[in-house]
């Protein structure tokens, strides 16, 4: 398992540069617009699933997933 964990007060940003294959989690929950969305680099996870309608605990789940493999 990965040293690091993503955590839902990291910005999205942050998180699809630092784990790049992260990317295809963001596009499940929060589709494409994700990566062209200015607000990407500074909004933090927790508040991307409020504006999504997502559960924080369903799409932190998968992201630490993908980083531990």
């Amino acid at each position: 398992m990965s040293e690091s964990q993503i955590t839902q007060d990291m910005s999205i940003g942050e998180v699809m540069d630092k784990f790049p294959a992260t990317d295809k989690v963001f596009m499940k929950y929060f589709g494409d617009g994700c990566f062209t969305c200015p607000g990407a680099k500074t909004e933090n996870i927790a508040f991307g699933c409020t504006m999504h309608g997502v559960a924080v605990e369903d799409i932190m789940a998968d992201l630490n997933e993908v980083i531990s493999q």
